[in-house]
């Protein structure tokens, strides 16, 4: 559910008073992660790599409360739960995306995330779930990349995840990370925790 809430009476008020007019409020942070878990386990049971990153973006993001508000159009929202959104490559050579329902249970997500994904790629229209966060996804795995920033438009202020391909080493198999977010829905050290919690998360595999 979306709810529309007083800033002042939240946690955010001050985030709110300070960035909300803000030109410029997106704030990236990138990091390095340790991603031989997910590849381990993506070839042991036959799951997709992206898909298994993305449950375990909704399983750390969970547990942090500013994920569920987030600023549009000068107010401020709550919401009772997350949805991660996934772009594919359709038939006609361009692209669409879907909001992926988030739920702890790996099979539920991995039937949602194929369902999901396989119609916006063959009917070439994006779905959306308007009463969830949704966490923004972006895979540009063509290439290996140090760092994403995305584009700012008042259109979409949801924090996004974007990565390229990953290097496989000796000893482990390395991500670089980019971690876009709207300094009103939470500060660096939420967004830190954040990106700790995904590393936690992937070795918990």
């Amino acid at each position: 559910m979306k709810q529309e809430v007083n800033p002042s009476e939240t946690r955010r008020k001050e985030a709110f008073n300070l960035w909300m007019k803000s030109p410029m409020p997106m704030v990236t942070l990138t990091k390095t992660l340790n991603v031989s878990p997910l590849c381990r386990m993506s070839r042991r049971y036959k799951l997709k790599f992206n898909m298994l990153l993305c449950w375990c973006i909704g399983k750390a993001a969970k547990g942090i409360e500013e994920f569920y508000t987030l600023p549009e159009h000068g107010k401020l929202f709550t919401y009772d739960q997350l949805a991660i959104n996934v772009i594919v490559n359709n038939k006609e050579e361009g692209i669409s995306s879907c909001d992926i329902p988030y739920t702890d249970d790996l099979q539920q997500f991995k039937s949602n995330y194929e369902k999901l994904t396989q119609s916006a790629r063959s009917s070439c229209q994006s779905s959306f779930i308007e009463d969830a966060m949704v966490i923004g996804t972006s895979a540009m795995v063509a290439t290996e990349l140090d760092c994403i920033v995305n584009q700012y438009t008042e259109q979409f202020c949801n924090p996004m995840v974007m990565w390229g391909r990953y290097r496989k080493g000796w000893l482990r198999t390395a991500l670089p990370i980019s971690f876009q977010f709207h300094h009103v829905q939470m500060d660096g050290g939420h967004a830190a925790q954040f990106l700790d919690e995904l590393q936690k998360k992937m070795n918990a595999l």
